[in-house]
């Protein structure tokens, strides 16, 4: 898609071809060879990638929630470019998880109609940083900053996976998380060196999510059962510690010093454990497909 200037692509004439999310773009897996790895159990591979997808969509849902909320208009901009990024990375890893699962859900059934003992993300994702009481801006960054550093460096490993559909995802993925960290980063930065009021939220913002940090390194069974295929997360510890504790020193932070948040029974957000911050989410994200079964739009 080419157009002279940002106009042009706005009119009429281009009506077919708007820029808006999901229209006029590559299709990033135009041509990739869609079927299943002959070695690859398929049950392990539609987990996996619910894993990766529920991540993508349950935090793109969370930033949504700073639209008109941010600290400045361009900052509103950037969280919602941010988070359809996540979310076209979310659409594209559950239409993969329902085409190899062949049981007829589509990505929408599968964001819309499973419960939350179904979803699959870490925890870090869901817990409320948003703009009402809860959470604040600080913490909303520090999440970013963590959650961007880990999946940049996972989806590095996943862009040479045998699975050439997730191979594809994750090649696209990371030229978009890489701007998702360096803006994070740039963040923390700016909160840490600015008033001392804003160190003290980002200070309290990086308290607030490093209980959940651990649960990002757990290697799962299922990521264990699909050698070459999937990321095994425990691999990149050192990488993401490394890239932190060079925004830190920048920053002039220290990692905080706070217990992490126990597994329940050895099971965690992999497994279908959250915390109640979901449930509410999943409430507001899920009710008008669940309110009116079937409908299009």
């Amino acid at each position: 898609m080419s157009f002279d200037n940002a106009y042009e692509a706005i009119t009429e004439e281009n009506d077919d071809r708007h820029w808006a999310f999901g229209t006029g773009f590559d299709d990033p897996l135009a041509g990739v060879d869609r079927a299943l790895p002959s070695h690859v159990d398929s049950a392990d591979l539609v987990a996996y990638c619910l894993m990766l997808a529920d991540d993508a969509l349950v935090l793109s849902q969370r930033l949504t929630e700073w639209c008109s909320r941010a600290p400045e208009l361009e900052e509103d901009v950037a969280l919602a470019n941010i988070a359809l990024d996540l979310l076209g990375q979310a659409r594209l890893l559950l239409s993969r998880a329902g085409e190899v699962e062949g049981a007829g859900r589509d990505e929408d059934a599968l964001a819309y109609l499973r419960d939350e003992h179904e979803f699959r993300n870490v925890r870090l994702v869901e817990v409320d940083c948003g703009p009402g009481p809860g959470g604040d801006f600080a913490a909303t960054i520090a999440r970013l900053l963590v959650f961007s550093t880990w999946r940049l460096a996972v989806f590095e490993q996943l862009a040479s996976s045998v699975d050439p559909v997730l191979a594809a995802i994750a090649a696209k993925g990371v030229k978009e998380l890489a701007y998702h960290r360096d803006h994070a980063a740039q963040w923390t930065l700016r909160l840490a060196g600015g008033t001392e009021y804003s160190r003290d939220r980002m200070v309290a913002g990086l308290a607030k999510v490093w209980p959940l940090v651990p649960e990002l390194f757990t290697t799962h069974a299922v990521e264990e059962r699909l050698p070459g295929v999937a990321a095994d997360p425990a691999t990149v510890r050192s990488e993401v510690d490394a890239v932190l504790d060079q925004v830190f020193a920048a920053a002039g932070l220290e990692r905080p010093d706070v217990p992490a948040m126990a597994a329940v029974a050895g099971r965690t957000g992999r497994d279908g454990v959250h915390t109640e911050a979901l449930g509410y989410l999943l409430a507001e994200m899920q009710h008008l497909a669940r309110s009116l079964p079937g409908a299009v739009w």
